[in-house]
């Protein structure tokens, strides 16, 4: 089991949601924190909520110098956890090229642009933690989720890569796959979301995994064993069902 007391972890995309419950989680349990996101006024408030210590580091993912200095001032930090994130519902007959390629340059071009700020240093100490938030989406493609999946999806293939990668180095790869989270993102679907969690309730979930050395982990429960199912599922019955 990991002990996050006296460990300093970089949360980025830690302005609300999922990020900012975490950033609770950990801080009670003993870590040092380094909190980004694009909104410095949302970092204070959450900074102000946490019991040990923090620092604020604004920061844009889609700006790669501005990521790579970021790290270059964070070379003590013991581990990084990705959960900036993008969303809009979107079906293909409604294709919009722009926010597509926003869903992916946030959700997955952000998460390489802080690991090649980060990993270098991680293996020259021989230590290390890197956390992916990933999405109970990237298992199969789904319906009216043409961008965001494709990106969640990208994002799991590159934590596996990672992970086989970087056996033996000492830098420990890990992705989490929560399902729906009340945010302002999902507040945006229109439809019925099954075992909607609160951003606490999937921090908790997110905490345990990260205490672990288990690769992936998806949450919450029955919903997320359904999803992973899936896989398994033949093509054809597949699109049949979903379609």
């Amino acid at each position: 089991m990991r002990d996050f007391k006296g460990k300093t972890y970089w949360l980025v995309g830690a302005s609300e949601g999922l990020g900012a419950a975490l950033a609770s989680k950990l801080s009670a349990a003993g870590a040092d924190l380094v909190i980004s996101a694009r909104n410095a006024d949302r970092l204070g408030e959450v900074a102000d909520r946490l019991t040990g210590n923090v620092e604020i580091l604004p920061l844009d993912v889609t700006d790669a110098g501005a990521v790579q200095r970021a790290a270059e001032a964070q070379q003590d930090v013991d581990g990084v956890v990705f959960l900036s994130a993008v969303y809009w519902p979107m079906n293909s007959k409604d294709w919009d090229s722009d926010r597509i390629l926003s869903m992916i340059d946030v959700n997955l071009s952000g998460a390489v642009r802080l690991v090649g700020a980060v990993l270098p240093t991680f293996l020259k100490r021989g230590k290390g933690h890197i956390v992916f938030t990933g999405s109970l989406a990237a298992f199969r493609g789904l319906p009216g989720s043409v961008g965001y999946s494709t990106s969640k999806a990208a994002l799991l293939s590159l934590a596996e890569t990672m992970r086989l990668d970087l056996k033996g180095t000492g830098v420990d790869v890990q992705i989490a796959h929560p399902g729906f989270v009340k945010t302002r993102l999902t507040d945006k679907n229109d439809f019925n979301m099954p075992s909607l969690m609160t951003p606490e309730q999937a921090a908790t979930h997110l905490v345990d995994a990260m205490r672990r050395k288990r690769f992936s982990t998806s949450f919450p429960g029955i919903f997320a064993v359904t999803m992973r199912s899936l896989r398994l599922v033949p093509d054809w019955l597949y699109f049949r069902l979903f379609a």
